[in-house]
């Protein structure tokens, strides 16, 4: 546990130290803004479904931002061989730098708490959504976070890194907005496919099991084929 804990803090503090994470934040915070404040004032409610039905979207391209570097930089400069050189495993590496890039996520979705709190003095405020939609954020933004970690082992370019994160993302995101196209049959097995679908759920404040446990198995199936590339890579 300390590798992993030593991994982790040196890749939190490294997306500090470069100004992308702070642009990456910056339109993150604009583009929620925007799109949650003009809808809010045309539909006069005090809720923030408009703020989580766009979050899905949004993070099919934020979070592969985030995670593009995390492998492909260190590939591409030849500090990985370096890092291999170190008494820590490839999982150590795998979960310190998924912890790392989860934990910026929360950092990025700090601020929207002011959205909520906003709101709750205009009108009242049901917090059941509000904080379940928070915890489908953290959710999805895991899921695709290990999504991403694995896109960016794949190779060390991180621009392919970064295309590659958002076809997968987005690909799990819109899924179960084109069941027209696909025949009956398979239509609930691809429905239940689909990273939107299931945070909906979770966003209404309803936690059930298999929300969770679908969010789980894309995390643990992004980090598992991350750690079969870098055992490949050897």
């Amino acid at each position: 546990m300390s590798q992993i804990r030593h991994i982790f803090t040196k890749e939190f503090k490294d997306y500090f130290v470069s100004p992308i994470a702070y642009i990456v934040i910056s339109i993150f915070l604009l583009v929620t803004g925007w799109f949650f404040f003009t809808t809010f004032f045309i539909y006069d409610q005090a809720s923030l479904r408009n703020f989580f039905t766009l979050l899905p979207i949004i993070f099919s391209f934020v979070i592969p931002a985030i995670t593009m570097r995390l492998f492909a930089e260190e590939m591409s400069v030849g500090s990985y061989e370096i890092l291999l050189t170190l008494p820590v495993t490839s999982g150590d590496i795998i979960l310190g730098k998924f912890f790392a890039s989860v934990a910026f996520v929360a950092a990025m979705l700090l601020p929207t708490i002011l959205y909520p709190v906003s709101i709750s003095f205009l009108g009242s405020l049901d917090w059941g959504p509000v904080a379940g939609g928070y915890i489908g954020a953290i959710l999805l933004g895991a899921a695709f976070s290990a999504i991403g970690l694995f896109a960016s082992s794949l190779t060390r370019n991180q621009i392919i890194a970064f295309i590659t994160g958002v076809a997968i993302c987005f690909a799990l995101t819109i899924i179960d907005k084109m069941l027209f196209f696909f025949p009956k049959y398979i239509l609930c097995f691809l429905e239940n496919l689909g990273a939107d679908f299931h945070f909906k759920n979770v966003s209404k404040g309803i936690l059930d099991s298999r929300d969770i446990i679908y969010f789980l198995s894309v995390v643990f199936i992004g980090l598992y084929c991350s750690h079969m590339v870098l055992q490949n890579k050897k």
